[in-house]
């Protein structure tokens, strides 16, 4: 019982982003340990929405009366937690805040925790509401307003935080502002489910699985317990758990219930987990993925509103949602204070309070994360919140780490004005060129009882963002993985954008998924850096991965309605990768990887095709060979 304790605390909480502190941890951590409880008090309310549904909600206010605070809130569905009488021992987005005195308000969104309520994963928007319907958008808004009229000494400005989920809270609280918010900064938001955490282009984050019932466990009544269980893998190689389960449908078993019908006798189990039932039966971007989507909303953030949208260049989980909405603000709202802040970061590392900057086995420099903290996110919240409020806030509109440099740029726009598309073409010999050759195959058998791995690590994880920077050598051996390669370059290349694989593919199946890696080659006298480097691994002719992106072929023409190949035919397909900011030095090589599995990041895709691959049965799965003719080519932004 302790054990599972035990792990049951563990996964909660990764998934809360409280991350534990290493030997780098800062010194001030254990100094700010009793600052919460000698500078601040505790209340709890439930306040009521507008359709009668109370949410919990934590304030922290400062104890001097002397002057008026701005209020600094997060709504989240992993628990505004500790509750009664016991406090948290930080408080805000960065200590910086909670020394400098906020009022720090913590709510249990609708239907989560200690909310009333039921929770819809990523409810959907309701633009034009009647009287008494609400969503995400009127809770913040009659949140917010209760707020600014009975929290005693707040100075009438609201800002919002949070990262990940919470992160796409924020995101929504700038929709139909309330006229109090003045800032905002999602971090690491969730944009769309069909492309963030859970799909990436339709295929499914395999990898994701054991996080299911967090999010689809029903529950309509307050509690300060998890009401949730993990699912067991009782194995620590999740490669061949996942291959031995076989087909995404031997996976219900962890989601179902045995019904009874009306003579009391048991029945065929039904799924119980409700976000597993919307997965499994909704497997294409049809109008409830849709719905839920928030980037096509965006139009309605007024100029009132100062966004700073926040992420990491190696966030596994939601890379997808920071840029697109960044760029969704900045092409409706032309008159809004919007800025984008982007480093050298996993999901949420930029919260961390650590002085070595590292992601997995690279090393990016060192108190990365603690400058921007003090210099960008406070200069941020307090120009906004207790400064004039200007455009004027001193911050550049893009603040990006270029991860091959090690170094922070500043521009006036994202992608910067001085970038041109360059093309290079997937070449015989394991050749990228800028020239185009005449049409030729290269062939590849995709074996589905031998998948590519996407890590050569032996172990499980609950979500996995080590790999985003992993050293690719072992995937680039092996004989299903296709290699393209520029010379050794003879001076610094960067890219700044997004990329655009263009292939040019056929197989001898009717279904097949392609992958598509950027690599940056370092040379062979490469010098260690990273004391915490894996002991078998060594930077010389490491192949770190610096962006990749897989599509779901049968997506290829529409993400709403799916089709087949017509085998051994020539096809067309796109992959949208997402942005980079990268200087392949002078001395290193940009690699391309093709592959057409990425077990178990994501899913196995059966070659043949069906209607739904979560109920596709083990004969559907083939062996196919795959093609890539040599002018399929790989678009890049290159800064000038």
């Amino acid at each position: 019982m302790k054990r599972l304790f035990f792990v049951r605390f563990v996964l909660l909480g990764i998934l809360l982003f409280s991350y534990s502190c290493s030997t780098n941890t800062s010194p001030k951590t254990e100094k700010n340990k009793n600052f919460v409880a000698e500078n601040y008090v505790k209340e709890e309310v439930d306040i009521v929405m507008r359709d009668g549904v109370k949410l919990h909600t934590t304030i922290y206010s400062p104890k001097d009366k002397n002057q008026k605070y701005p209020i600094l809130m997060q709504r989240t569905p992993y628990s505004s937690k500790p509750y009664g009488a016991k406090m948290k021992t930080k408080i805000g987005p960065n200590t910086h805040l909670m020394k400098d005195k906020y009022i720090i308000v913590y709510q249990d969104v609708r239907g989560r925790w200690m909310s009333e309520g039921v929770y819809d994963n990523m409810r959907a928007y309701i633009p034009n509401k009647k009287e008494n319907e609400a969503d995400e958008v009127s809770d913040t808004y009659d949140t917010i307003d209760w707020l600014v009229n009975n929290v005693e000494n707040n100075n009438g400005k609201v800002g919002t935080w949070g990262i990940s989920y919470p992160g796409h809270y924020a995101t929504v609280s700038t929709i139909d502002a309330h006229p109090a918010l003045k800032a905002a900064s999602p971090q690491a938001c969730i944009g769309d489910f069909f492309f963030d955490d859970f799909h990436h282009n339709g295929a499914f984050l395999l990898s994701y699985f054991r996080a299911i019932s967090l999010f689809g466990t029903f529950k309509d009544t307050p509690t300060d317990t998890a009401w949730y269980s993990f699912p067991k893998m009782n194995t620590q190689d999740q490669y061949q758990f996942f291959l031995d389960k076989g087909p995404l449908k031997n996976l219900n078993e962890y989601f179902e219930y045995e019904k009874l019908d009306v003579n009391n006798t048991k029945s065929k189990n039904q799924i119980d987990d409700f976000f597993w039932k919307e997965i499994v039966e909704h497997p294409n971007y049809d109008s409830i993925w849709q719905s839920k989507g928030i980037i096509q909303h965006l139009d309605k953030v007024p100029s009132t509103v100062a966004t700073m949208i926040v992420g990491g260049w190696f966030d596994a989980e939601d890379l997808y949602g920071p840029l697109e909405t960044y760029k969704a603000i900045e092409k409706h709202g032309k008159n809004n204070y919007n800025t984008l802040v982007f480093g050298p970061w996993d999901h949420g590392k930029w919260a961390r309070d650590v002085v070595q900057n590292t992601v997995g086995n690279y090393y990016f420099g060192d108190s990365i994360s603690l400058k921007y903290q003090a210099k960008v996110e406070t200069q941020f919240f307090h120009h906004f919140l207790k400064g004039n409020g200007d455009k004027n806030s001193g911050l550049p509109e893009a603040y990006v780490f270029d991860s091959g440099k090690k170094e922070w740029k500043s521009y006036d726009s994202w992608p910067p004005k001085n970038t041109k598309k360059e093309n290079w073409y997937l070449s015989n010999n394991q050749k990228l060129t800028t020239g185009k050759e005449n049409s030729e195959k290269i062939q590849f058998i995709s074996d589905v009882k031998h998948p590519v791995p996407y890590s050569e690590d032996i172990k499980t994880v609950f979500t996995p963002r080590k790999y985003m920077t992993d050293d690719q050598r072992f995937a680039a051996r092996r004989p299903d993985v296709l290699v393209f390669e520029t010379d050794v370059l003879t001076e610094d290349y960067t890219l700044a954008g997004d990329i655009l694989a263009q292939l040019k593919v056929a197989t001898t199946g009717t279904a097949a998924d392609w992958i598509v890696k950027v690599i940056d080659v370092h040379p062979s006298d490469a010098e260690e850096n990273n004391e915490n480097m894996q002991n078998h691994l060594k930077m010389s002719n490491y192949h770190l991965m610096v962006r990749s992106e897989v599509m779901r072929g049968r997506f290829r023409n529409s993400f709403e309605f799916p089709e087949p190949f017509t085998p051994n035919k020539k096809t067309a397909v796109n992959i949208t990768l997402q942005d980079v900011f990268h200087t392949f030095k002078k001395g290193h090589k940009l690699q391309i990887q093709v592959q057409s599995t990425w077990f178990p990041l994501i899913d196995l895709n059966p070659q043949t095709y069906v209607d739904n691959i979560y109920k596709a049965d083990k004969a559907d799965f083939k062996t196919q060979t795959h093609t890539i003719f040599t002018d399929s080519s790989i678009q890049f932004s290159v800064l000038k």
